[in-house]
Order: C-alpha cells, then structure tokens, then sequence
C-alpha cells in the first residue's frame, strides 16, 4: 500500500521508522507513535516504567521530546486485582512524568492477558529530526544499552538468572533514553533507531535499507547484560529469536567462528533497549565519553558503516 502523498507527511511506515512525523509548520512537526508489551517481569509497577518506557523511547529515537501521552491497556480484570491495574499506571506516570509529558487519557479492554503501553505524541523541528536512513560511509555505530534482556527475563522464570544480574537489567530497562538523546542533539547524528523486539540484528537492517548501506559490528565491542550469554550456552532461548534470525539471514555474514550460542545475542529481542545512532567516527568517542558522564546503562562504539552503494547487507567480526 503507497504511503499518502501529503507532503507534509516527512516520516511514515515506508522506512519502518520509529515513529512518524507530520509537518505542522516551517519550525514544528508532530512525533507520532505507539507501543505496548505483555509483561516481562511480575512486579506491576516496574511493569508500567518498563511499557512507558519502551514507548516513549521511540520519540527519542526520533530526535522529538515527547508531549502527550495516552495508555493502551488490556486487563484480565476477573483474573487479577484492581491494586495490580493501578500499579501498572502509576510505575507509567512516573516515567510520563520523568520525561516531562503529560498523561491525557486512553483506552482499556477486557483481555485475557495483560498488556499495556502508551500512544505517545511528541515536538521536533521538521528540519532536524532523525530516521533510520542516512548513513554516511565511515559512520561510527553507537549504542546506549546492553542486550540480552529477552534471554534473561525467560531465564528467569526458570530461577536460572541471579538477583544481581535481573535488577542490572531491569534497572537499564527503566531507564528512560531522555539524557541520551538530548546530548546527542549535540552531535551530527545521521541515523537513529532504538534496539526492540526484532533485536540488534533486526533493527540494524532496517537501518541499512533505508540507507542503502552495509554495517558492520564487532561481536567483543558490544555491551551485553550480565548472564545472558551464559543462558544461551545453557541452552535457553526466546520464542522471537528464530523469527528475528530468519528475517535477517539473507542479509547477514559472520565473519568469524562464533559458537551459536554466542550469534544468539544478535537476535535476542529487546524491550526498552537503547538507542542505535550512526555518526561521524571523529565524533564517536567524545559522544561516548559524554553518554559515561550522564550516565547511560551502556555507551559503547559498536561498529561501522563500511559502505552505502544501495546494497543492505550486516556484518559480524
């Protein structure tokens, strides 16, 4: 189906972006996105910061400050208690009201399972916001959080993961991408998305098609949560990882002899991870020292863009 031809449309769902955005005037556009997550940990407060979170996380990737925002829940209400419903809303407005929007209403459903998130709209000027595209050859690859929380959260519901290792997850998962993306705003950022469901590897891609471009990541220079590639060797694994492998399997190379525990990582969903930006390499480092300083769960050059000659391919070293 063709994307509308309103020209003020500059960002839809051709590019799989994060969010779309809509031209309002010379100096205001709209970031328009929505998101919601089953949930990934029982505590139901910590549930709602971690599915605000997650959403609000796609209008930073964007480069807007989000503004409104509306819940999207569904709740088994004959299953489980009204304080769980409250909780899950009130660990959202927290994070809400961390990044200085404001909850405005939303909408509820009787489902068998809970699942709940946010419809967010932000503000970013329309002649400075970020898409997937636009990599530059030579480009350093940033990222501001670690990976593997898809693996240690089914980890866990076998007890196999210890206390330390879930909280450092869960407290990253919290973390908003605000501080990250506003010192990023000092940066010639070329291309920005945030690292979710369809996991490093997935989201990589759509990075590259959009730019047309191949990408490469060195597997020692990416920062993974505590444990997760232990519960690959152990043998655990997600119900996506297959899913995000195949999608990208046409596109992929790795070029060295990693054990297939160790290319799970690339696979491995996220859920509120960090944000993927690619940027002058002169500038990678300072961009990290100053991520260290906030400081994000994770700042760490990743990798590099080695070409842009219309060809979407992803490299592991």
């Amino acid at each position: 189906m063709p994307q509308s031809d309103d020209t003020n449309l500059l960002v839809g769902y051709e590019t799989s972006d994060d969010a779309g955005i809509y031209k309002l005037s010379d100096d205001l556009a709209l970031v328009a996105t929505a998101d919601f997550i089953t949930p990934p940990v029982n505590d139901p407060y910590q549930y709602g910061q971690i599915a605000a979170a997650n959403a609000l996380s796609d209008v930073y990737a964007m480069g807007g400050t989000p503004k409104i925002c509306l819940n999207l829940l569904c709740f088994p209400s004959t299953k489980l208690p009204p304080e769980d419903l409250e909780q899950i809303i009130a660990g959202a407005l927290n994070k809400i009201t961390e990044a200085g929007a404001v909850l405005a209403g939303g909408h509820s459903v009787e489902d068998d399972e809970p699942k709940f998130g946010l419809s967010v709209v932000g503000l970013v000027h329309p002649d400075r916001y970020w898409s997937n595209g636009g990599v530059q050859p030579g480009d350093a690859l940033v990222l501001t959080k670690p990976l593997g929380s898809g693996v240690l959260f089914n980890a866990n519901l076998k007890r196999w993961v210890s206390d330390a290792a879930l909280k450092s997850c869960v407290d990253a998962l919290i973390c908003l991408n605000k501080e990250a993306a506003a010192a990023m705003q000092s940066f010639d950022i070329h291309a920005a998305t945030d690292v979710t469901g369809f996991g490093l590897g997935g989201h990589a891609l759509e990075m590259a098609k959009a730019s047309g471009a191949e990408l490469r990541f060195w597997m020692d220079k990416l920062p993974i949560f505590d444990e997760a590639i232990a519960m690959y060797k152990k043998g655990m694994s997600t119900g996506v990882n297959h899913h995000n492998e195949k999608l990208i399997s046409d596109y992929l190379v790795f070029e060295n002899d990693y054990a297939p525990h160790q290319k799970q990582i690339i696979f491995d969903p996220q859920t509120s991870g960090g944000l993927l930006v690619a940027l002058p390499k002169e500038q990678a480092a300072e961009l990290v020292e100053v991520l260290k300083k906030i400081p994000t769960p994770a700042s760490a050059i990743i990798g590099e863009v080695v070409r842009v000659d219309g060809s979407p391919r992803l490299f592991v070293a």
